[in-house]
């Protein structure tokens, strides 16, 4: 199992980036619309799992849109060699635990129905369905579910180890 680490997306990533693009999504997003994510949109936030050692290629990546107090989960995709083994559970495990420590108070993505990998990913990770949007995609005109995870401490939780409720 390969170690690697999550730092930014850069523009000398994106020939790796585009190849797990195409090869992940019927229409997969163009060169040109993840350089205006890295250098035109302000709210954007683009990552990469990319494999420790001499090789160091990219092993997935995850784009975002920060508009506090949430963010907008917009791609995500693991390189096909690489999927279940934890890539895309630390590639959102992370910007989850830093959206937390931030305060930022939920976390939005749409995901196709029918791609249950995925949402049991989401799931695993605290999302939940919270809607449908109808014609989302549009090469096929199938919806899309609107999955939401709350990153608030519920009342329920318990105090942190040392203190005590009340």
């Amino acid at each position: 199992m390969p170690s690697w680490s999550i730092e930014p997306l850069t523009v000398a990533d994106l020939d790796e980036v585009l190849a797990i693009e195409r090869d992940s999504f019927p229409t997969p997003w163009s060169r040109g619309a993840f350089l205006y994510e890295l250098k035109q949109n302000p709210v954007a936030r683009c990552w990469v799992a990319r494999e420790s050692g001499s090789a160091s290629r990219v092993l997935g990546y995850l784009c975002l849109w920060e508009i506090p107090p949430e963010i907008h989960i917009t791609n995500i995709a693991v390189h096909r060699e690489w999927r279940r083994q934890g890539i895309g559970r630390s590639l959102l495990g992370a910007i989850l635990e830093d959206a937390r420590r931030r305060q930022l108070t939920t976390v939005l993505l749409e995901v196709r129905p029918a791609n249950t990998e995925a949402r049991g990913l989401y799931e695993d990770l605290g999302f939940q369905v919270i809607g449908r949007r109808k014609g989302y995609y549009l090469d096929t005109g199938e919806d899309a579910l609107l999955m939401k995870a709350d990153l608030t401490p519920s009342p329920s939780s318990s105090p942190p180890k040392g203190e005590r409720a009340g």
